[in-house]
């Protein structure tokens, strides 16, 4: 595991890995743990970020001008070892630039840069995709922190809802064998709250696409808990292993390969095409709350 820079403001303290700038710990003034702690009795991930792609590719292979690369679920972000470009008490940055690994499996010039922020009662996240190459950078970006569940603040886990700002009535899909599914089913979130269970997740993850809401708040109804947005980021994942004491609530730009799509990469549905010089900002802010919405 590469070192660990933390972070701390008046009413958080955040600690992120330079090994795949992953967040592995946020808390509040207490020393209370928002963050699940990666226990590989269920997961041993706590926040990775996903990138140059979200979900999986067919075979596990991206497909470009005819060659096969390999590539893992989720992209090698989190596996890589992340440069630390500036650091402070409140704030860190991490950048990750192409290598020959990475370039057997993304055969593209990218740069990331992550941020990292404590503001009061707030974790503001935001992730910079660069293409600094002669031609059309094909990327996608996502965040996947993993909060505790319960919350600790009282109330079981029966107990705790996620909240979106807006009804979210649209057909949500699954992953199938990693892909998406072509198939749907009935929002559980239609009126605009999600009452997660186990069962809810013995399929896999809830995948929403094109979501109404870019915000949410996570938590027991009438105690503290977690407000969380993402503007501009379109899609998002709800996840966790039943019986886990977590609660993944991932916006993604982008998903993984729609089941019996067998086009090259760059005709991949979901993603973003970045021109040459220009970049794309993805941005995630967790703020604890004293209240969660009704």
């Amino acid at each position: 595991m590469g070192r660990t820079v933390s972070l701390r403001s008046d009413a958080l303290s955040a600690e992120i890995s330079t090994l795949g700038a992953e967040l592995r710990a946020l808390a509040d003034a207490e020393g209370r743990a928002l963050l699940w702690h990666g226990d590989p009795a269920f997961w041993t991930g706590r926040a990775p970020l996903l990138f140059p792609i979200v979900g999986e590719l067919p075979d596990l292979t991206l497909v470009h001008e005819g060659k096969g690369h390999p590539m893992r679920r989720h992209g090698f972000a989190r596996f890589s070892e992340f440069e630390v470009v500036a650091e402070a008490a409140d704030r860190a940055t991490f950048r990750l630039l192409p290598t020959e690994a990475t370039r057997a499996e993304y055969p593209f010039d990218f740069a990331l840069e992550v941020t990292f922020a404590l503001d009061g009662a707030t974790l503001a996240m935001e992730a910079v995709v660069t293409n600094p190459g002669p031609g059309v950078l094909p990327a996608s970006f996502g965040y996947h922190p993993a909060f505790l569940w319960p919350l600790p603040y009282g109330g079981t886990r029966a107990e705790h809802r996620v909240i979106f700002a807006e009804p979210e009535p649209a057909p949500i899909h699954r992953p199938v064998n990693g892909l998406l599914s072509r198939a749907s089913e009935p929002s559980p979130a239609a009126d605009g709250v999600l009452k997660p269970d186990d069962a809810m997740f013995e399929r896999d993850a809830l995948i929403f696409l094109g979501l109404n809401s870019h915000r949410l708040q996570y938590g027991v109804p009438g105690r503290p808990g977690l407000d969380v947005t993402f503007p501009g980021m379109p899609d998002l994942g709800i996840w966790t292993k039943p019986g886990a004491p977590y609660l993944c609530i991932e916006p993604w730009s982008g998903y993984a390969t729609p089941e019996g799509d067998t086009r090259p990469f760059v005709e991949k549905p979901g993603l973003l095409h970045i021109p040459a010089g220009e970049e794309r900002r993805f941005v995630m802010n967790v703020s604890l709350i004293p209240e969660v919405a009704a």
